[in-house]
Parts: C-alpha cells; sequence; structure tokens
C-alpha cells in the first residue's frame, strides 16, 4: 500500500470490529439467530489473536503515516 492512510483506516475499522463483537454479545445473538450458538465456546480463541492482530496493525499504520508525513513535509521536498 502506497499510502498510509488507507492501512490506517483500514486497520481502525477491523480494531473497532473485533472489539465491539467482544465486548458486546453480538455474535452470539448472531450466532444464536442463526442456529450455530455451539461455536460461541470457540469466540475467544479467535476474536482475541485478531483483536492483538488489529491493534498491532493500527500502531504500524500509525508509524508508517507519521515516517510518510515526516517524508513529505522535510524542507528538502519543498522545492
Amino acid at each position: 500500500m502506497h499510502n498510509p492512510k488507507t492501512l490506517l483506516r483500514v486497520s481502525v475499522i477491523g480494531t473497532v470490529l473485533v472489539a465491539l463483537c467482544c465486548f458486546t454479545p453480538i455474535l452470539v445473538i448472531l450466532l444464536g439467530t442463526l442456529g450455530l450458538a455451539a461455536l460461541t465456546g470457540y469466540l475467544d480463541y479467535v476474536l482475541l489473536p485478531a483483536l492483538a492482530f488489529f491493534i498491532g496493525l493500527t500502531c504500524y499504520a500509525l508509524w508508517r503515516k507519521k515516517k510518510h508525513d515526516a517524508c513529505f513535509d522535510s524542507p528538502s521536498t519543498k522545492e
């Protein structure tokens, strides 16, 4: 990805979505209505690593955006 804003946008959306599913019973209700309530016991094995991944991805995207902004805001490129 050449534009770090896209990576940042995707990672923040992913983090919010996974956090919403971790801390609210949205997936439990959804799986219950679909008849897949037996899968709710395995949600912790999927959601917690996904949350850690998206938080890490957000930190990486912020670092890349900061580096990208510093590179393009330097006085040597403003000629």
